[in-house]
């Protein structure tokens, strides 16, 4: 007999560090060549930002009076909220009113973008299922983690350099002009490391989304209320990663010492979403998701209920934030004609507001304008959504039930359009509301709902076009944003860039007018009805036609 050899025991060993990050690179690169387009509309997106501003800090920086005039309003409550505390008004330069004023705005921008990165490639990608086929090959645990932030870093600093970049093209000092730039991309940083912690918390993508997005949102509010307790700000402000960057004091007394707290924050961040992803289970959050009802509601019998209920939080909060935005806006009207009187012979302020003697009524139509980009830039997202539907699947099982396509499509625009009017007139009517408060009672209510009220044939091409595009054409959804942006540069910079009536009828904003000075011109408003009209039946019929998925 043979004697039966023993087989020692193999240890197990636990898999090393390097395994959980095993994929990173591949990731990251499929990430960029599947993002491409994104990673090249923001920082064109951002620098033209900064091009159709900057000029006007150059131009106003060779006049003292009117720079005088601009740091006086830099003091007011409004103007705290709705740009930082204002360093430099003794001495009131270019750098310092670029800075002030646009370092906010841009960082709020990023910060958007980068919440919104982070959760597409991690949350999101486990929500669909499809980061669990990935998973089945080579790839470490924290890879889509690591690769997404690796991504939202490369995106940042090609947003950063190119508006450094713009910046030094007007000949403003290039250190400060690459440190404001930099500064705000480590900002944004911030927060898309926080989305990368609600990604880990989270069961749903538009949970960690919204839950980013508050965190956005307690930040401003956080530094707002701090700036305005106390000059250049308190310990309030402190609390909040936006007034990190903004105590950098570029163009003014620059300082790096801020910009550490950024980098610890992230730093922290990671290595708690980190701990969070090793501790979960995959396709699984560490918030419990609250039980629903045993059977639907009745009110959730059709798509129609169900889009809304999809959609009434998105409504909710953008209305809010653009309202409260627009309120603070109107309530810095009683400066205007102070402010007018010391730029009357500016060439920009000339191009923008045109020859009217009513100021008042010609800024709060520029304002106006404002409102209006902000509805559209809603009512583009909402009517998209239907595209976010089919691409996880949703819309095959809901067009399974008793449900016609047309029906399904026809919820999803109702709401898209509802939403987009409530989002306009509340916009407006706040506008008015804050006029009222700062004791500025003319022009009237009707004149406010009148400019309301204007814009709403022109919101209602957008909504078409959007819905067209997904109908016929959804991988060309992105040209309905193109047109966002180009409605933006027509809208203030037609007359500065001299540019030809046919550029401008692109815009379907140009139609309107300006119903504060001129009122409304109706056969404008019947020809916008009619395009509207025509792009809402090519979407019906493109939906009808197409098959299903093809996103």
């Amino acid at each position: 007999m043979t004697a039966a050899v023993a087989t020692p025991p193999v240890a197990v060993r636990g898999p090393a560090f390097g395994s959980t990050l095993t994929g990173t690179g591949r990731l990251l690169r499929f990430m960029l060549r599947r993002d491409r387009l994104r990673l090249l509309i923001w920082p064109l997106g951002i620098a033209l930002l900064y091009a159709g501003s900057l000029g006007e800090y150059v131009i106003l920086g060779d006049d003292p009076e009117a720079m005088a005039v601009r740091a006086a309003l830099m003091t007011t409550p409004a103007m705290i909220a709705m740009a930082g505390p204002g360093y430099g008004v003794d001495n009131y330069t270019a750098g310092a009113a670029a800075a002030n004023e646009l370092i906010l705005w841009i960082l709020l921008t990023l910060a958007v973008m980068s919440i919104l990165q982070v959760v597409r490639h991690t949350r999101a990608e486990e929500e669909s299922s499809r980061s669990e086929l990935m998973r089945a090959g080579a790839v470490g645990r924290q890879a889509p983690s690591v690769a997404a932030l690796l991504q939202v870093l490369i995106a940042n600093v090609i947003v950063a350099t190119v508006s450094g970049l713009v910046l030094v093209a007007y000949e403003f000092d290039a250190a400060e002009s690459f440190t404001m730039t930099f500064s705000i991309a480590l900002g944004a940083l911030v927060f898309g490391a926080i989305a990368l912690v609600a990604a880990q918390a989270m069961e749903h993508g538009r949970g960690a989304t919204g839950a980013s997005l508050a965190v956005l949102g307690a930040a401003y509010a956080i530094r707002t209320i701090g700036d305005i307790q106390e000059e250049h700000g308190s310990a309030l402000s402190w609390l909040s990663p936006i007034a990190w960057v903004q105590q950098t004091r570029v163009f003014v007394d620059m300082r790096w010492w801020p910009l550490g707290l950024c980098a610890v924050a992230i730093l922290l961040l990671i290595a708690l979403a980190t701990v969070l992803g090793s501790r979960r289970d995959f396709g699984a959050g560490l918030v419990a998701v609250r039980g629903g009802r045993a059977d639907a509601a009745p009110t959730l019998t059709g798509p129609l209920a169900l889009v809304f209920t999809q959609q009434r939080m998105g409504l909710m909060w953008t209305a809010l934030g653009l309202g409260l935005m627009w309120f603070a806006t109107g309530s810095v009207v009683e400066a205007v004609p102070e402010m007018a009187e010391s730029v009357a012979d500016n060439p920009v302020y000339a191009a923008i507001l045109g020859q009217s003697e009513d100021l008042v009524r010609t800024f709060l139509g520029v304002f106006g304008l404002y409102v209006g980009l902000g509805s559209a830039a809603f009512a583009v997202a909402m009517t998209l959504r239907a595209k976010g539907e089919e691409e996880s699947g949703r819309t095959e099982l809901a067009l399974a039930k008793p449900v016609g396509r047309a029906r399904w499509l026809a919820s999803g625009l109702f709401w898209a359009a509802f939403g987009t009017v409530v989002v306009q007139v509340s916009g407006v009517l706040t506008l008015w509301a804050g006029a009222i408060s700062s004791g500025v009672e003319e022009p009237g209510f009707l004149d406010y709902l009148e400019l309301a009220l204007a814009y709403l044939p022109a919101l209602a091409v957008m909504v078409g076009l959007a819905a067209a595009l997904y109908a016929w054409v959804p991988k060309a959804t992105g040209i309905a944003w193109v047109l966002f942006g180009y409605m933006f540069v027509v809208g203030l910079f037609a007359d500065l860039f001299d540019l030809p009536d046919w550029a401008r009828g692109i815009s379907p904003f140009w139609w309107v007018g300006d119903p504060m000075l001129e009122g409304v011109e109706a056969s404008h408003m019947w020809g916008l009805s009619g395009v509207a009209a025509l792009l809402f039946l090519l979407a019906f019929m493109g939906f009808r036609r197409r098959d299903l998925p093809s996103v």
